[in-house]
């Protein structure tokens, strides 16, 4: 099996649990060949994922390289793989390129939260009594752009751009979870559910990280994932506030994320699973090793030009 990584240039570690999983080649699409999944697979510089070229460069690069299976890693790329695999046929283990635009939008997605009767964090309203904020850009990752809301001055400067952020209540006594996902392609039903906590987090990324028992968590997941309709890979954020000892829904990112190597290790096998449904498989639901805990750290891939 052939594998073509969307914006894969530092999933190295995924890489090679994909090749454990009996991945044969992986060839990752970037903006530059200077990226470190070059150390396990072969680097094609390509277009922007906004250009409107991508998804017939991409068609051609599976050709050339005869790809199986294609797996995005960068919020841009998910629309663009859903896209690829429509037009090639190619195995991709993502949701529809609409679903992936709402997922991405904070402000479409915690509508259709709210219609779903998720819990939420509650949303700014003039009539609340709520006094600490948190402005998160519309659309945006790695907690780039957000601003912490403690003054009227400052509630005020963000609402003169309220389109372009989601105001809410901030929550500061509070553990983060992730919970990975796998979901059939096929069928739609639920392969994988790992939750983890976020211990440590730098940049948006988390660095430190250890799957847990949490049934509150699992069932709220099994909730959304059946009132969304994704499949693929998915990963789905809450919080738990430990003052009001309550678990809210934050956001989903319809990709796998950067910690869910801790998942797979803990025995989700998420590659496996992707592999299987694209050679037409039927996996079945499958356990995790609680417990398991990453500790993630930068390593140098030098470049001789």
């Amino acid at each position: 099996m052939n594998i073509l990584f969307l914006g894969g240039g530092k999933r190295v570690s995924m890489a090679r649990l994909f090749k454990r999983a009996g991945a044969t080649k992986i060839v990752s699409y970037e903006g530059t060949t200077h990226s470190p999944i070059s150390i396990e697979g072969k680097v094609i510089a390509g277009l922007r994922w906004s250009d409107p070229n991508v998804v017939d460069d991409l068609a051609r690069v599976c050709r050339d390289e005869k790809i199986d299976v294609i797996v995005p890693f960068v919020d841009g790329a998910v629309a663009v793989a859903a896209r690829l695999a429509q037009e090639t046929g190619i195995f991709a283990p993502v949701c529809t390129p609409a679903q992936a635009e709402a997922m991405f939008d904070k402000i479409e997605a915690s509508r259709i939260f709210a219609e779903a009767d998720m819990p939420i964090p509650q949303s700014y309203s003039p009539d609340s009594d709520i006094t600490k904020w948190i402005a998160k850009p519309r659309h945006g990752s790695a907690s780039k752009g957000i601003e912490i809301i403690d003054t009227p001055d400052q509630l005020c400067r963000v609402l003169e751009h309220a389109g372009d952020f989601i105001v809410q209540e901030r929550i500061d006594h509070r553990d983060e979870y992730t919970v990975d996902c796998y979901v059939s392609v096929k069928s739609g039903e639920p392969l994988a559910i790992v939750p983890r906590k976020r211990i440590e987090v730098s940049g948006g990324e988390v660095v430190r990280t250890e799957t847990v028992i949490f049934p509150e968590i699992v069932d709220l997941t099994r909730r959304v994932l059946s009132a969304t309709g994704l499949r693929g890979a998915v990963t789905v954020q809450f919080i738990h506030d430990l003052d009001a000892n309550r678990c809210l829904l934050m956001e989903i990112n319809p990709r796998l994320g950067g910690g869910a190597v801790c998942s797979v290790l803990a025995q989700a096998d998420i590659p496996a699973l992707i592999l299987a449904e694209a050679k037409g498989e039927t996996p079945h639901f499958i356990t995790y090793r609680p417990y398991t805990e990453i500790a993630r750290y930068p390593q140098e891939v030098a470049f001789f030009n």
